[in-house]
């Protein structure tokens, strides 16, 4: 082979290097920070099916078990654009939009059905112009977790609120879900969901409320004692993606998207109540006490709570109402 064949051979080599290399940069990134561990079905839906069905023109990125920035952080990371999407409670979005309270309100959001007609509704719509114009991002789709129940260590029979009184109960940072503690009779104190465990085990804390798969996920049967069924408040995030990055999208792009994240959380919420039906047999097994409190009475507890609370002050107005409605 001549010097000149050589020589051609190896340039064409490196503009198809250089054109893989372009191709590679010219994908968008999705830089994806979660707290939550990479095999609990919300994370295996965002890898094996959001991941698939945008397309291969975006690199998702994801980040779990908090190795990325710290938990209640992930919001003002997409703000200023280190990174581009998360998966996020209501809570998290009221610190900087009080509207969001509501959703995270003890006993408004019913079950997955009413979550789904939620974000559906002309509700949904105007929860997506908050997002927008003050947080700077998309609302694509809403995840159920699971519906959220008290988790102790102890044998202290839980009935009503009133038996709550003194509990150390674990909550995550912020006005909104400390006071969801509060308003189910119990001492919040903000924990980081990965610091946790050890919270327990050790007695820094009580208690802990989150929905039965959390709570087999997390291993906190390990260091907890009982199960009290409140079902005060139903579990779920909310993806969201920066208005930059879905902005500059196409038409096409922004629904596959769209349409991406609904599939991913139609699979991973239908995992999520197969888990629940199932999950209370589990926990009797490993020895813990399983129980129904009287759930009127936290309900009626805590809606008077908020009622009397300014946070209640922050809802759009008639939100209730309509939620309520659906």
């Amino acid at each position: 082979m001549s010097f000149h064949a050589i020589r051609s051979i190896a340039a064409g080599a490196m503009l198809l290097a250089g054109a893989a290399g372009a191709s590679a940069q010219s994908k968008i990134e999705l830089i994806f920070p979660d707290v939550n561990s990479p095999d609990v079905p919300r994370s295996v839906a965002m890898t094996e099916i959001f991941a698939t069905e945008i397309g291969d023109e975006f690199d998702f990125k994801p980040y779990f078990n908090g190795t990325l920035f710290k938990q209640g952080t992930e919001l003002t990371a997409i703000q200023r654009g280190n990174a581009q999407m998360a998966l996020l409670p209501p809570s998290d979005f009221a610190k900087q939009a009080p509207e969001f309270d509501i959703l995270g309100a003890a006993y408004v959001i019913r079950d997955e059905a009413h979550l789904k007609a939620v974000f559906d509704s002309e509700v949904g719509d105007q929860f997506r112009q908050i997002a927008r114009e003050k947080l700077g991002v998309e609302i694509l789709a809403p995840a159920y977790y699971g519906t959220r129940h008290l988790n102790l260590r102890g044998d202290k029979q839980i009935n009503t609120p009133a038996d709550m009184a003194g509990i150390k109960l674990r909550m995550p940072g912020g006005e909104s879900w400390q006071f969801l503690g509060e308003a189910i009779g119990a001492n919040p104190i903000p924990i980081a969901y990965s610091e946790l465990y050890t919270s327990l085990q050790t007695g820094v804390v009580d208690a802990q409320d989150n929905p039965l798969p959390n709570n087999k996920a997390m291993k906190f049967h390990e260091v907890t004692d009982q199960i009290v069924l409140t079902g005060h408040n139903v579990g779920f995030g909310i993806l969201i993606v920066s208005s930059k990055v879905f902005d500059a999208l196409s038409p096409e792009q922004q629904e596959r998207m769209r349409m991406a994240a609904k599939k991913a959380f139609d699979s991973s919420n239908a995992e999520y109540l197969k888990q629940e039906a199932e999950l209370v047999a589990f926990f009797e097994g490993e020895g813990l006490k399983v129980y129904t409190p009287d759930v009127k009475a936290f309900q009626d507890f805590a809606q008077k709570k908020y009622q009397e609370s300014p946070l209640s002050a922050s809802w759009p107005e008639g939100a209730l109402d309509k939620i309520n409605a659906l």
